[in-house]
């Protein structure tokens, strides 16, 4: 059974930082490209980050040059290094597997609150 789930999440004061995590099972880690979509209350699903198969990585423009995408194969999982954090960044974040037509999989979202 394929499942993310995804970790590190909570309360951080503005200008702090948070790791999420997300965890894979169930499939070949190494060979997907994996998303990171966060979604705020009242508003539609934005694409943070991602990276693929290879390492490479794509940040949307909101978050460029304050969060950090990676992955570790060996442990089948994906983390989301959030620096600089801004009131703007709450959001439930979800992480997601890329397929070709979209994302198959996604695990069940984990909170980000920034506020002072």
């Amino acid at each position: 059974e394929v499942q993310l789930v995804e970790s590190g999440g909570g309360l951080v004061q503005p200008g702090g930082s948070l790791r999420l995590s997300c965890a894979a099972s169930g499939f070949p880690f190494s060979y997907y490209d994996i998303i990171w979509v966060r979604q705020a209350p009242g508003k539609g699903r934005e694409c943070v980050s991602a990276i693929n198969s290879g390492g490479g990585t794509y940040y949307g423009d909101s978050v460029k040059g304050r969060f950090n995408i990676s992955r570790d194969n060996a442990k089948n999982t994906e983390y989301l290094q959030m620096n600089s954090l801004k009131p703007e960044d709450t959001a439930v974040y979800y992480c997601a597997r890329v397929v070709a037509y979209g994302y198959d999989y996604w695990g069940q979202g984990t909170q980000v609150t920034v506020s002072s």
